[in-house]
C-alpha cells in the first residue's frame, strides 16, 4: 500500500507550507531517508526525507503550492501501483498552473532564488548555481554531469569556456552605431519573494522613522584587542566580535527602555519582560533573521558563542524554525560592506531596529591638539506609532554612551 508524503509541521504556528522543489520526479525510485522534495514555512525551509522506500507513484502538489499541515503532497509505493485521489487529494502532476483549491497564498520562506531562466526541473548545486549567477549562464543550455542530472561547477565551467560572452547581456553595433541588447527577465521567487513582500508590507503597515549618531568605540575597540590577546595567551582561540558588545550595549539599553522591547499589531502594543535579539545575517541569495533568546541574561562571552554559532548554522542552512521566531528587537550590521549610515527597515511587527555601519578613524581636538578617534555609525529605526522622537533618542544615546565606555558592558 503506497505510503502518504505529508506537509510537515516545522514550528507550533505553522498551519501551511510551501512546496518549493521536488528533488525526485514522479516514478522515480526512492530511498527511505533520501531527501525527496523541499518545504518551506513562513520562516523556515527544510527538506523532507522520504518516509519508505519505492517509487514517487503520485504527486500531489506542485512547486510553489500552498498544502495544509497534515495533508499529503505524494505517494510513494511499488512501481505502477494506482493511488485513488480523494476530494481533496486531486493530482495536479498533469494541470497547468493551477493550484490546489483548498489552501490560500501566504507569505513563505521557500529555496533561494533560481539564476537566470532556471526552469524548476534543473537540479543545480550551491556552487554551480552561485557560479552560473555570476557569469550570467542559463541552466537549459547546460547538460548535467552530476548525479541524477544535477549540474555542477564544472559544469558552468565548461559551458563558459565553449561559449564565451555568450551568456552576458550582448550589445552588436552595426554600421549606423545602433546597439542592441538583450533582456533577461527573472520571475521573483523563493527567498527573494518573501523578502520583498516581507519588507514592503513593513513599510505599509508603520509609521518609520530613522535617526542616526556615532559613538566614539575607539576605547571599546582597545577592550577587544586586549580581551582577545589575553585569551590567546591562555591558549583560547575565541573570536570576541564586536557585534557581541553591540549586543549588550543594546539588550542594558533595552532594559531602560523597555519601550523600544515591543511591537504593534492589531492596534495593540506589546511589551516584552525578555529581550530576544534578531541578529540579521546576509546569505548569498538573500538575508535570514535568527533569534538570540534571553539575550539580557548573558554575558558579552555569552553573546559572543551564540551569535557565531547562529550565523554559522544560517550560512549552513540548519537553524530550526524556533531558532527564526520571536524576536523583540533586530541589530543588522552593514560595516562589513563598506557602508555608514543607512535607514534599516523594521523586523515586523518589531518597534525597533538598529542599522550598524563602519568604524570611521576621525581626528578630534583635545585640549587644542588633534588626536585620532574611531567612530561607529549607528543607525536606530522606529515605529513612531509606538514611541515618539525624543525617547527614541534617548534610547538611542544611551546605546552610544555604553559603546564609549565599554567597562559597563562587562559588569
Amino acid at each position: 500500500m503506497a505510503e502518504q508524503i505529508v506537509m510537515p509541521k516545522f514550528g507550533m504556528s505553522m498551519e501551511e507550507g510551501t512546496v518549493v522543489e521536488w528533488l525526485k520526479r514522479k516514478d522515480d525510485p526512492v530511498k527511505k531517508g533520501e531527501p525527496i522534495v523541499t518545504i518551506s514555512s513562513d520562516k523556515i525551509t527544510n527538506e523532507v526525507e522520504a518516509p519508505a522506500e519505492g517509487y514517487l507513484v503520485k504527486v500531489m502538489a506542485k512547486e510553489d503550492e500552498v498544502v495544509k499541515v497534515g495533508k499529503p503532497v505524494g505517494y510513494i509505493g511499488e512501481k505502477g501501483e494506482a493511488v485513488e485521489s480523494t476530494a481533496f487529494e486531486e493530482d495536479v502532476s498533469d494541470k497547468g498552473n493551477n493550484t490546489s483549491p483548498q489552501p490560500t497564498a501566504s507569505t513563505t520562506v521557500k529555496a533561494p532564488p533560481s539564476v537566470p531562466a532556471v526552469k524548476k526541473s534543473i537540479k543545480i548545486s550551491p556552487a554551480a548555481k552561485k557560479l552560473a549567477k555570476a557569469k550570467g549562464i542559463p541552466m537549459e543550455n547546460v547538460t548535467g554531469t552530476g548525479p541524477n542530472g544535477r549540474i555542477t561547477k564544472q559544469d558552468i565551467e565548461k559551458q563558459a569556456k565553449r561559449a564565451p560572452g555568450e551568456n552576458e547581456k550582448e550589445k552588436t553595433t552595426n554600421n549606423n552605431l545602433s546597439v542592441k541588447e538583450e533582456r533577461t527577465a527573472q520571475p521573483v521567487k523563493g527567498m527573494r519573494k518573501v523578502i520583498a513582500e516581507r519588507m514592503h508590507n513593513s513599510l505599509q503597515q508603520s509609521a518609520q522613522l530613522t535617526i542616526m549618531k556615532k559613538a566614539d568605540v575607539t576605547k571599546l575597540l582597545h577592550l577587544q584587542k586586549q580581551v582577545r590577546g589575553e585569551l590567546k595567551e591562555r591558549g583560547m582561540e575565541s573570536k570576541l566580535t564586536l557585534t557581541a558588545f553591540i549586543a549588550k550595549a543594546v539588550t542594558e539599553a533595552l532594559k531602560d527602555h523597555p519601550f523600544i522591547n515591543s511591537s504593534f499589531e492589531n492596534d495593540t502594543i506589546t511589551f516584552y519582560s525578555s529581550i530576544h535579539l534578531g541578529i540579521a545575517t546576509s546569505l548569498d541569495d538573500g538575508l535570514v533573521v535568527p533569534v538570540l533568546k534571553d539575550a539580557d541574561k548573558k554575558s558579552v562571552g555569552n553573546l559572543n558563542q551564540c551569535i557565531q554559532l547562529l550565523s554559522s548554522k544560517a550560512r549552513q542552512g540548519e537553524l530550526t524554525a524556533d531558532e527564526m521566531t520571536g524576536s523583540t528587537f533586530t541589530i543588522t550590521n552593514l560595516g562589513a560592506a563598506g557602508v555608514e549610515f543607512f535607514t534599516p527597515i523594521l523586523n515586523p511587527s518589531e518597534a525597533g531596529i538598529l542599522g550598524v555601519g563602519m568604524s570611521q578613524e576621525a581626528a578630534v581636538f583635545e585640549n587644542g591638539t588633534a588626536v585620532p578617534r574611531q567612530h561607529l555609525p549607528l543607525s536606530l529605526t522606529f515605529d513612531h506609532r509606538v514611541v515618539d522622537g525624543e525617547p527614541a533618542s534617548r534610547f538611542l544615546n544611551n546605546i552610544a554612551s555604553l559603546l564609549e565606555k565599554p567597562y559597563q558592558l562587562l559588569l
